[in-house]
């Protein structure tokens, strides 16, 4: 009945049918009855198209009864041959039904092994033709089908690709075209346009490569097969895209799958595919294609570039990002791997770098890697967390409280970061890489490697570092640190301009702590070498680093490149706990020991702690290192070592660091580092530029006695140094004095480096005297000792004498330390601020100073304006019992003459263009008045003998007064400290001979032009007026300045000038006194800031008023006022001048009997009493400006600059 229906579908109805029944009878009967059936009718049928339905019964019942095939292929193995006919027969129907049958034989492992050679000898060819000649869709599933099984035996496999061809044979298109092997067939499959086709090919392509891809992998990649898959892979079905990306996948192990260019072609196919792939929700098949393209990535040689179109690379880091970004933790994982895998220079290379975009990656890989892990418990250093994990979990050596999938997200994510940073560097030494060159021109680009070096060294101290110490509080894992350590390694060379920026803040942040507790934790007993050998690279870029940033000054290449190699030797062997390499450091080598194992592991360590000590980070107790490092000398003495200077340096830096937590060195110590030093060629070799290390060795006189000299020389030399690097603009004192602080503390309890310090100025550089003078200025303000002032002005005579027997004038004035010595003798000659006798050491200094000054011209103002100074204090110190100071200034000729020429220069001199300006020559000249002034009034005071007269043009002084001339107004005041003291001499002064107008034009008498100015000879009504007017608008411009040392000189000046007015000619000084234009410079005063009456200058102004009867210039009513505003005021919080200002006034109202009320009376006592209590402790009223402009002297390329600070006392 089977081979009577020709009706198909009636024939598939039949067959359905009888294939339930045999299953539901379950009996082996009647499968031997159809099988014996079956073999007739084909032994029978005519022709073999009345074969297929027993073909299909056959198939249908091996596909429905497991143990049908095994009976077929035992009992009836003759129906096998039948089946080879029914492939030869040209009915694809025919051949579908025999290939669907021979694939459920191949199916059992019986009939794969009975059927071995059958398949070997007969099978093989015909069916590997009939594949490549179907047509039918049918018949191609079929035959797929039965592909699939014979693939999975590896037997199978070799047949099917002809593995008897030789190598020759195999590598030649030809030969291969020409048999018709299984990649052309399944080349042709993908050819297709179905898309299970096409699966099913690449699912046969994945089967043979699983047995050995580097056997049957070049057959494929010769026949073009990946080109195809990479084709396949712009359709939108998921199972032929995973059947794709797995092929691929095994062809990536492969080399001739890169080498023949297929990754080239289809890089964009497979980035286009992904970008289509992450819009499924399908997380597997993101996995998967991810893993392919980071295989990819790889492995694909550097000689051939993977990213031939930047378009393609942008879309790349498109895809990266947006999977870096998804939600699912797998998936980011295999990201960051491709990650990592994409930032290649080959991949980047072709320019522009994009690396805006790469910026954008990395940051949300971090940033992602961040997010993932727990917050950090605790802001601790590096070294403290690694050690609180050693401490709290012994055992920990995994990740054992992390999970494993973050710990290696982290690993990815560090491996990322590094081959960005690697990147980075490569592309340094590529031109084309260092900018966009398709900027437009004029623009700024961002696209720019520096932008890119900057970004990857600000994320690492921002994100990356934090990260990594968030996971030190929870485990430590080798591998993680290994790769941590090498990024940081490498981030030492990407930004060099930032490297020791970079180097000290790692190290500040405890990281040789941290590296040195890796590798004794980790790299023991030549555990983890890669881990080892990281840390260790790591140390040793550090420490040459720290050396080039903290050395500056020593530019050694030589001393460098001898640290570079014990580092590189030692490190790697330094593996040792804090303790043990404390230890380590006082064990002593045997004797004729060739091992210099020891001593390198020594002096490693000892560098070590020295540059994390001069960062802050002291790891170690102070106590226990200092007794480790003294050991370590002593060891390294008695063994007859002596170690190279840097390690030298460290040491003693240590000890010094340490000296405050230690006990004092004994004898045998001091004395072995005295030896130790001594064989050094320079001291500068150990010296470090830290305040611990000059108290270190000026606190024991052993060593201070020895080396303190050098010390400080190099103490100074270095700070002179550092602040050659500052901003010269602007340096004030108060700068200086706070890097001077260190040396103070010193000074005041050791006073006798004030002799060392002394021989520093004579003897250094000007730059090293400058530094030294601020110093002892700022320790004599500091300090009330006169003891120390004596001893330095007998030191300060020697020195002087010495210098100026030594010199002749010339040499003289090119010596560039003499004026730090005349500035410094000033400065004592300052902190006497008392009246004090005149001794020995005071006259020789004051006859040597006056003599150096003879010896000059009026140009070297940096050797006068100090000299100058020195001898106007000295003036103002004479008693009567020591007038011999001013026979000795006015008996020294070449002085006279020489003050002569500097008040000439005043006339010669042409106007600054900024008058507030004070040049070195302005304040020569103002030294040069305050002293003939000072000269003329103890002259005149002392009757002293004079041997040189000085000559002055009258008009000219007056002139200089009257028509300012945008003079400095120090200088002003300056002059007019003279004329106040000519005025009280009324103009004679057996000094000095005023020359007036008519003298000057050759007249031997003076002709008065009235008889006013016959009595106010030699001045003139004209010149009396010009200068009262010229001083009230004076008055009123350093008033509005609040300069109170000035306005009160200027009105002191206006006194005087009305007191000799007064003398000459009462009339006269009273209608001058009367003026209305006073009451308009009252009213300005009174308005110009405070507002009030309790003004020195506006109290001495009313003083002088009210003696003079001025009744127009001020009333009863400002008189109340004052008294009103006195009596409310609290005396005590008045300024001395004030005070002063406002006694001379209330005696002033006393005295000139001015009507006021009884109670204004009572006041005015009060306020005297009040007054007269709190002045007892007070000094008189000296007559001329107490002390002088102080010159503080900065030096600058050898020239003498000057910067004047005001002193003005009261007038």
């Amino acid at each position: 009945m089977l081979h009577t229906v020709e009706d198909s579908s009636a024939l598939d109805l039949f067959v359905e049918v009888l294939v339930r029944l045999v299953v539901e009878l379950k009996s082996e009967q009647y499968l031997r009855c159809i099988l014996d059936e079956s073999q007739k009718e084909l032994c029978k049928a005519n022709t073999m198209r009345g074969s297929l339905p027993t073909f299909t019964l056959l198939g249908k019942l091996a596909d429905a009864i497991p143990g049908f095939a095994d009976i077929l292929v035992v009992e009836h193995s003759n129906l096998v041959d039948h089946l080879l006919m029914g492939l030869m027969y040209p009915n694809e129907g025919i051949k579908a039904a025999v290939c669907y049958l021979y694939g459920k034989l191949y199916s059992s492992p019986v009939g794969t092994e009975r059927l071995s050679a059958h398949f070997e000898e007969r099978l093989c060819d015909l069916f590997l033709n009939t594949l490549g000649r179907a047509q039918t869709k049918e018949l191609q599933v079929n035959c797929l089908g039965l592909l699939k099984e014979l693939l999975k035996s590896d037997h199978f496999v070799s047949i099917l690709m002809n593995n008897s061809k030789t190598e020759e044979e195999s590598e030649n298109p030809d030969f291969l075209e020409g048999e018709n092997p299984l990649p052309l067939v399944l080349k042709k499959l993908l050819l297709t346009r179905d898309e299970m086709l096409q699966a099913a090919s690449s699912h046969c392509v994945t089967a043979v490569l699983v047995h050995s891809p580097s056997r049957y992998a070049p057959a494929f990649i010769h026949a073009d097969v990946p080109e195809f898959l990479f084709e396949c892979l712009s359709c939108n079905s998921e199972i032929l895209i995973w059947s794709v990306y797995c092929c691929l996948l095994l062809l990536t192990e492969e080399h001739l799958f890169f080498s023949k260019c297929h990754t080239v072609y289809g890089i964009e196919s497979l980035v286009r595919s992904l970008q289509d792939v992450l819009q499924l929700n399908n997380v597997e098949l993101h996995k998967q294609g991810l893993l392919l393209f980071t295989e990819i990535l790889k492995r694909q040689p550097v000689e051939i570039k993977l990213f031939t179109n930047r378009g393609v690379c942008i879309e790349a880091i498109d895809v990266l990002m947006e999977t870096v970004n998804c939600p699912v933790l797998e998936v980011v994982v295999e990201a960051v791997r491709a990650v990592a895998a994409f930032l290649r220079k080959d991949h980047l290379s072709s320019p522009p770098v994009p690396y805006e975009e790469l910026q954008k990656l990395l940051e949300a890989v971090l940033k992602r890697c961040a997010d993932l892990s727990p917050p950090q418990s605790s802001k601790r250093h590096a070294g403290d967390l690694l050690f609180s994990v050693s401490q709290s979990h012994p055992a920990n050596r995994n990740l054992s409280r992390v999970p494993q999938r973050q710990g290696q997200f982290l690993l990815n994510t560090l491996e990322s970061f590094r081959n960005a940073c690697r990147l980075a560097v490569e592309f340094q030494s590529d031109p084309m890489a260092q900018e966009n060159a398709f900027t437009a021109p004029n623009s700024e680009s961002k696209d720019t490697l520096s932008n890119f070096s900057e970004f990857l060294l600000r994320i690492c101290d921002s994100l990356c570092i934090p990260m990594v110490m968030n996971y030190l509080e929870r485990a430590v894992s080798p591998s993680v640190m290994e790769v941590f350590i090498s990024t940081l390694n490498t981030l030492f060379t990407v930004v060099p301009n930032m490297r020791n920026k970079f180097s000290e803040k790692l190290a500040s942040s405890s990281f040789i702590r941290l590296t040195l507790e890796l590798k004794a934790r980790f790299c023991s007993v030549q555990s983890n070498p890669a881990l080892n050998q990281a840390c260790s690279s790591f140390l040793c870029s550090l420490c040459l680093s720290l050396y080039s940033a903290t050395e500056k000054k020593r530019t050694s290449s030589q001393e460098e490149q001898e640290m570079s190699e014990l580092l590189q030797k030692g490190l790697p062997q330094l593996n040792y706990t804090i303790a043990e390499s404390l230890l380590l450091l006082a064990e002593t080598p045997e004797p004729f020991s060739l091992d210099q194992s020891l001593c390198s592991h020594q002096h490693c360590f000892i560098l070590l702690l020295y540059f994390a000590y001069t960062l802050g980070d002291r790891f170690v107790p102070e106590a226990e290192l200092f007794l480790a490092v003294r050991n370590f000398l002593l060891s390294a003495q008695d063994h007859g070592d002596c170690p190279p200077p840097y390690i030298l340096r460290a040491a003693l830096y240590l000890l010094a660091v340490c000296q405050d937590k230690g006990k004092a060195l004994d004898l045998r110590s001091l004395c072995t580092i005295r030896r130790i030093l001594d064989n050094l060629p320079d001291l500068s070799l150990v010296y470090v530029h830290c305040p611990l290390l000059l108290k270190f060795f000026l606190r024991y006189p052993e060593l201070m006695g020895r080396f303190g000299h050098q010390v400080l020389q190099l103490w100074f030399s270095w700070g002179a140094c550092k602040q050659a690097e500052t901003e010269e603009a602007g340096f004030g004192v108060s700068d200086q004095l706070n890097s001077a602080n260190p040396i103070l503390a010193i000074l005041k309890n050791n006073s006798s480096i004030l002799l060392i310090l002394l021989d520093l100025v004579c003897s250094s550089s000007v730059e090293v005297a400058w530094k030294v003078l601020m110093t002892l200025r700022t320790f004599l303000e500091r300090n009330e000792d006169v003891l120390v002032c004596d001893l330095l002005r007998s030191q300060f005579l020697q020195i002087l004498q010495q210098l100026l027997v030594e010199s002749s004038s010339a040499s003289l004035q090119a010596n560039r330390n003499l004026p730090v010595l005349l500035s410094l003798l000033f400065l004592v000659q300052l902190r006497s601020k008392g009246v004090r006798e005149l001794d020995s050491t005071d006259f020789k200094l004051l006859h040597q100073v006056s003599n150096l000054c003879g010896k000059c011209r009026p140009r070297d103002t940096d050797l006068l304006q100090p000299s100058l100074n020195f001898l106007y204090w000295s003036l103002h110190q004479t008693t009567p019992c020591s007038q011999q100071r001013v026979a000795v200034l006015l008996s020294n000729v070449s002085l006279l003459e020489l003050l002569q020429k500097v008040l000439e220069c005043t006339w010669l001199r042409s106007p600054p263009s900024e008058p507030a300006y004070l040049s070195s020559e302005d304040a020569l000249l103002c030294s040069g008045w305050l002293l003939v002034a000072s000269l003329l009034l103890y002259q005149h005071r002392y009757n002293t003998e004079v041997h040189q007269t000085l000559s002055l043009d009258l008009t000219e002084v007056l002139n200089a007064v009257i028509f300012r001339k945008k003079k400095p107004i120090l200088l002003l005041v300056s002059i007019m400290q003279f004329l106040r003291a000519v005025l009280r001499q009324n103009f004679s002064s057996s000094l000095l001979v005023i020359i007036g107008q008519n003298t000057a034009q050759g007249a031997t008498q003076p002709q008065p032009s009235s008889l006013q100015d016959a009595s106010l000879h030699p001045l003139a009504m004209r010149q009396v007026f010009s200068l009262v007017v010229s001083l009230q608008n004076l008055l009123v411009h350093v008033q509005l300045q609040k300069d109170l040392p000035l306005s009160q000189a200027v009105v002191a000046c206006l006194e005087t000038l009305v007191e000799y007015l007064y003398m000459k000619n009462q009339d006269v000084a009273l209608h001058v006194a009367s003026q209305p234009w006073h009451q308009f410079l009252l009213f300005t005063l009174l308005n110009g800031g405070q507002k009030s009456f309790l003004q020195p200058e506006v109290l001495r102004l009313m003083t002088l008023f009210l003696r003079y009867q001025s009744s127009n210039i001020i009333s009863q009513k400002e008189i109340s006022q004052i008294l009103q505003e006195a009596a409310e005021a609290n005396l005590a919080e008045l300024p001395e001048a004030t005070s002063r200002a406002l006694h001379l006034f209330l005696c002033q109202i006393q005295s000139s009997h001015c009507q006021v009320e009884p109670v204004q009376s009572g006041t005015i006592q009060t306020l005297l009493e009040r007054l007269m209590g709190q002045r007892s402790t007070c000094g008189r009223h000296k007559d001329i400006v107490a002390s002088m402009p102080v010159k503080s002297w900065k030096p600058k390329d050898d020239l003498s600059t000057f910067k004047v600070q005001r002193a003005f006392g009261n007038c």
